[in-house]
């Protein structure tokens, strides 16, 4: 096998030490809110210019790999997700951290980002041309429908709120049409010219998980913060190990999620992250547990977002199509250094694919290794005061925003989402739903007037949308996805009515033994 025969180039002492930086490198520029894992790849390049082409692309696949898993530690500790793709790991995580287990909750997310994206790796390593095939099969419909099923689960993102958790969906729908039309070029609810643009995704997430932490956070500049109220304790990593593994409905749903999301070209690790999360939630025995600190929200989202990485390079190294953004950040690497995808990069530039690809394999177990390492001095961040994490947190927001394309106007845009989603958050809306439609809209709208123009073109867009086995089996999920939302609500109003009427009725029995 090839990949074994190159294995060792991993290990020579520049390859290893460029290995090691760029993992440790990029688990910080991770962790640092808005420094997503598409723009610490983009801010590499310019420095692999003098490397060889192997070194440099080993820098790259380590930052790539560690700043995927390095966001969910600015997630779990002060609830601010350090890319896209942490979202859902917020959304347990964080509460994990309020009930004195973050330490538990980092350790998850590292180890089920090793297995996710060890997985990841293997798939790539061993189902490559299969796997190109499937990416070339996914067009405008079958990108539409897949991104129709993610807002199939937007609902289910609303903090048990299922109304408001549309509301906040369907907001964020809108706010994915603010600026020009992706197809047409035309111009739309653009109020002020700081909206010309529309909202970029990096400074709505900020915004929306960012700014009303800081609020909250100068609200109680006078108390410990949340997370200090409990005692961090210290967990074992390997009782963490044995839970982690035990945790097989959770692990697989986000592996394979993460694998197959990874493929799809432009889908990226946020998409993955959340749709596994939302059906680890669905097959969960109890799916009240979910939002309040329950490990498989974590695990799931974790695996997923790292499974993805492996698969996203498929189509990028056989067909040169990125299946995400990074990915695509990381095919203009290839091409400065005079490589091109294709069957050359296995045959004339073996060498230096294979080792590329193993030092993927070496770069997680490093990822979690240091992951693990930094896990334990979460404490220390939870006892910074209110007032100064406050200050922190704003400088990073801000820089964050700013530095994505150099525009004020993202950081006015960025401060305005996130003073409006203070006041509503007060009123039980989550952000999660809102920035999930921010970022399937583009996709939709883009995906849908593209299949529309084609299909008028040829037998029609409706023939065009509805035919297919992939639509036809990505259509039935979507319909599966909303009778199993409709369920489960169901079910958990009928279990949180049955345990008023228990609870009413125990005080019922209280009272008439108190009267007698």
């Amino acid at each position: 096998m090839e990949f074994l025969q190159y294995f060792g180039e991993v290990f020579t002492l520049t390859n290893f030490t460029i290995l090691v930086c760029g993992t440790i490198g990029g688990l910080l520029l991770g962790a640092t809110p808005g420094l997503s894992p598409t723009m610490a790849v983009a801010l590499l390049i310019p420095f692999t210019f003098q490397m060889e082409p192997t070194t440099s692309l080993i820098l790259l696949g380590a930052v790539y790999t560690s700043t995927v898993a390095g966001g969910a530690v600015s997630g779990i500790l002060v609830n601010i997700p350090g890319a896209p793709a942490n979202i859902a790991t917020v959304m347990d995580g964080h509460p994990m951290a309020k009930n004195g287990r973050a330490t538990e909750a980092l350790h998850y997310c590292f180890i089920s980002s090793l297995i996710g994206g060890v997985v990841g790796v293997f798939l790539l390593i061993f189902f490559t041309p299969p796997l190109a095939d499937l990416a070339l099969k996914f067009g405008p419909p079958e990108l539409f429908w897949m991104s129709i099923f993610g807002v199939t689960i937007i609902a289910s993102l609303g903090g048990g709120q299922v109304t408001k958790g549309l509301i906040a969906g369907a907001l964020g729908l809108w706010i994915s049409t603010i600026g020009y039309n992706p197809v047409l070029g035309e111009e739309r609810f653009v109020f002020t010219e700081h909206l010309a643009g529309g909202v970029h995704i990096i400074a709505a997430l900020i915004g929306l998980f960012a700014i009303p932490q800081v609020l909250t956070l100068l609200q109680n500049s006078g108390k410990k913060s949340e997370v200090q109220m409990n005692s961090l304790e210290n967990h074992s990593v390997l009782k963490s190990f044995r839970y982690n593994i035990s945790r097989v409905r959770a692990l697989t749903i986000g592996t394979v999620v993460g694998s197959i999301v990874g493929v799809i070209p432009g889908a990226g690790g946020q998409i993955a992250g959340l749709v596994a999360y939302d059906q680890t939630r669905k097959s969960s025995p109890d799916p009240s547990k979910f939002g309040k600190g329950e490990p498989d929200g974590v695990i799931a989202a974790e695996s997923a977002n790292n499974a993805m990485v492996g698969p996203s390079l498929v189509p990028l190294l056989t067909l040169g199509i990125p299946g995400s953004p990074t990915a695509a950040v990381l095919l203009g690497g290839l091409l400065i250094n005079g490589l091109f995808p294709g069957p050359d990069l296995f045959t004339v530039h073996a060498k230096v694919t294979w080792t590329f690809i193993d030092s993927l394999l070496v770069g997680q177990v490093l990822m979690m290794i240091f992951g693990l390492s930094i896990s334990r001095y979460s404490r220390f961040v939870t006892r910074i005061p209110n007032h100064m994490m406050a200050a922190t947190v704003t400088v990073l927001a801000v820089f964050g925003t700013y530095s994505v394309q150099n525009s004020m106007s993202d950081v006015l845009v960025m401060l305005s989402l996130g003073v409006m989603m203070f006041f509503a958050a007060k009123i039980g809306f989550s952000p999660a739903p809102l920035v999930l439609g921010l970022i399937l809209g583009k996709l939709t709208e883009t995906n849908f007037l593209q299949g529309r123009m084609i299909g008028d073109s040829m037998d029609g867009a409706w023939s065009y949308f509805f035919s297919g086995t992939i639509n036809l089996i990505l259509i039935t999920l979507c319909v599966l996805s909303i009778v199993f939302s409709v369920r489960g609500e169901i079910r958990e109003t009928k279990a949180k009515r049955e345990k008023e009427r228990l609870q009413a009725l125990g005080a019922q029995e209280n009272q008439d033994g108190a009267a007698l």
